[in-house]
C-alpha cells in the first residue's frame, strides 16, 4: 500500500493512505510537531470528515496498536508450520505490575516458557528486547509460546 505525502507549505506535511472504499486516512504532521489524525469523506476525498489532534504519546500508542497486529500476523505466519506455537500481543497499561521495570523482572521465560520477541513503543519496534529493557505504559509486547505459556504470561503481566 502506498503512502501519499503532500507538502503543506507553512504547515507541515500530510501523509495518508487510500482505503479500499476510496476514503483517505492519514496524519498531518505540523512543523511544530503537532499531529492530527485525519479522515476524509467518502464522496469527497479532499474534504475532511474528522480531524483529531493527538499528543505525541497518543500518536505513538496509536502507531503501536496499528503496527502490532501486522507484526503478530507476520510472526504467526512464520510459526504456522510449528504446531503448538502461538503469538500474542499484550498492551502495557499504567496498572500493569511491571510497568516501569526491566523485562527481566517478569522472569517470563523462566516461569512460562513464553518469550517476549518484540516491544512496540511509540511506533518503533524493538526486536529481541533484553532483560534490561524497561517496560513502559503504552508498550505493546509481542510474545511467542504455547497457548498455556501465553495464558501464564498474561497472568504475570496483568498481576493475576
Amino acid at each position: 500500500m502506498d503512502v501519499q505525502e503532500t507538502p503543506l507549505p507553512g504547515i507541515g506535511i500530510r501523509r495518508e493512505i487510500v482505503l479500499g472504499n476510496g476514503r483517505r486516512v492519514g496524519l498531518v504532521i505540523q512543523r511544530d510537531g503537532q499531529t492530527e489524525l485525519i479522515i476524509s469523506k467518502v464522496d469527497d476525498p479532499d474534504a475532511c470528515l474528522a480531524s483529531i489532534p493527538l499528543s505525541i504519546e497518543e500518536a505513538a500508542t496509536l502507531g503501536s496498536l496499528l503496527g502490532g497486529p501486522q507484526l503478530v500476523a507476520q510472526l504467526a505466519e512464520e510459526h504456522s508450520n510449528l504446531p503448538g506455537v502461538s503469538t500474542r500481543q499484550f498492551l502495557v497499561t499504567d496498572g500493569t505490575p511491571f510497568a516501569g521495570r526491566p523485562l527481566g523482572d517478569t522472569r517470563m521465560r523462566t516461569r512460562t516458557g513464553a518469550s517476549v520477541v518484540a516491544m512496540l513503543r511509540e511506533g518503533q519496534v524493538l526486536p529481541s528486547p533484553s532483560p534490561n529493557d524497561v517496560i513502559e505504559p503504552g508498550d505493546l509486547l509481542v510474545v511467542v509460546g504455547t497457548p498455556d505459556g501465553l495464558d501464564a504470561a498474561a497472568a504475570i503481566l496483568h498481576g493475576s
